[in-house]
């Protein structure tokens, strides 16, 4: 076989689908966030705005946790040494545990080295622990959760997203007696749209199934103290498993599930996804706990207002210029192109021509057909760096004579 002809022939199949990766060069400088400096091809540099991270609330570069990260850094080191079964565990782990576990309203949290991997890992692990195991997922489960129940040796089933009664449909067809987990999302990320706990909830009661919710999009955004919006709608004690990242809201990196003691003691002790993978550096640890700690006070919430409010304000502008956005309430603003070559060459002409980074989001992350660009506002972009953006959005949809339409996509 000619493998670099095979390779050759792979990566000429996105380029002439209009879906071929580029990398952007930027910069974060600290305390500059959205800001940062974009290296451009040729070398040169200039400042751009920042409009599709996931740090939703600029927590990457608040005082707080920077000053954690330094204090674990002097003290302990860089790394961790290993694995937390082989090189023992840290009081930064323990304590970032704990924050997690109490976040959740939950008795134990266990932390990976990111949520993908905390949802691969304990999703595939589920079928040592429960024999005869069904699982259940949305159909817009995220690519983490697929592949983790892929390797799940065990039954599954597929239900249309966010359809409760074809859930129900496919729980009454499975013997009554067979243990069931149902695993879902409460922000589907690509769209903006909010899972169905509660009716999800009343279901698992009914059929007796466990609850798997991957909060990424959601922790640190919603509720109170930034549990997430099972915390919002008050439902965290119905959920059995939570999934969340510490590389979104809380601006840092890693993942975690929080569960019961058994469960989570289980999963760390069967999982070779957790026994056999370097743990955090500690600092990376304390700087996460301490991001977690401040969203729950009042100053945390204040920042998830502001975000909120930013958002309203990006969709209802994005909407008065017939722009396509979908909008399903969340924090997240798509709007929809629909064509990964256009998609990319809208990208390509806010960041050349104004300023303004957003990457194109185009298959396999989303349906062939509903390509789009995802805004992300947080409670550090500014008035003025919104305005610039509607009025770049509107120049460029006028340039290339798009669609306007008061519809949602």
């Amino acid at each position: 076989m000619d493998y670099s002809a095979a390779l050759d022939q792979a990566i000429d199949k996105l380029h002439e689908e209009g879906r071929y990766r580029t990398f952007i060069d930027i910069e974060r400088r600290n305390g500059a966030f959205p800001r940062a400096i974009w290296t451009r091809p040729d070398g040169s540099q200039s400042e751009i705005t920042v409009w599709c991270g996931n740090d939703y609330l600029g927590m990457g570069q608040h005082p707080v946790v920077l000053s954690a990260m330094h204090e674990a850094l002097d003290a302990t080191g860089a790394g961790s040494g290993g694995t937390r079964n082989i090189s023992g565990t840290t009081v930064y782990h323990k304590k970032l545990e704990a924050e997690l576990a109490d976040l959740h309203g939950k008795e134990a949290a266990l932390v990976f080295s990111s949520a993908y991997i905390a949802n691969d890992a304990t999703l595939s692990t589920l079928r040592k622990l429960f024999p005869g195991l069904i699982i259940y997922s949305d159909a817009l489960n995220h690519a983490s959760m697929i592949e983790g129940i892929k390797r799940f040796d065990g039954a599954k089933r597929i239900f249309r997203h966010n359809d409760v009664a074809h859930l129900r449909e496919l729980l009454a067809a499975d013997d009554p007696d067979a243990p069931k987990l149902i695993a879902f999302e409460s922000i589907y990320s690509m769209d903006g749209d909010f899972g169905p706990i509660e009716a999800i909830c009343d279901l698992a009661d009914e059929f007796n199934a466990l609850t798997y919710l991957d909060e990424v999009h959601a922790v640190g955004m919603y509720g109170p103290r930034g549990g997430g919006v099972a915390e919002r709608d008050g439902l965290a004690h119905r959920i059995d498993m939570f999934n969340g990242t510490l590389g979104k809201a809380f601006g840092v990196f890693g993942g975690y599930i929080a569960a019961s003691a058994k469960m989570v003691d289980a999963i760390r002790s069967y999982a070779p996804g957790f026994i056999f993978t370097t743990s955090l550096p500690p600092a990376v640890a304390a700087g996460a706990a301490a991001s977690i700690a401040l969203l729950k006070t009042a100053e945390g919430q204040e920042l998830r207002d502001k975000q909120q409010l930013y958002a309203r304000i990006l969709k209802m502008r994005l909407r008065g210029l017939g722009m396509p956005i979908m909008d399903h309430g969340s924090h997240i603003v798509p709007v929809h192109v629909g064509h990964p070559v256009h998609c990319k060459a809208l990208s390509d002409m806010l960041l050349a021509d104004f300023g303004i980074y957003v990457q194109p989001i185009n298959f396999p992350t989303v349906p062939r057909g509903t390509e789009r660009l995802r805004f992300t506002p947080s409670p550090v972009h500014t008035t003025g760096e919104i305005d610039a953006l509607v009025r770049a959005m509107d120049a460029l949809w006028s340039q290339c004579k798009l669609n306007r339409s008061s519809n949602v996509a």
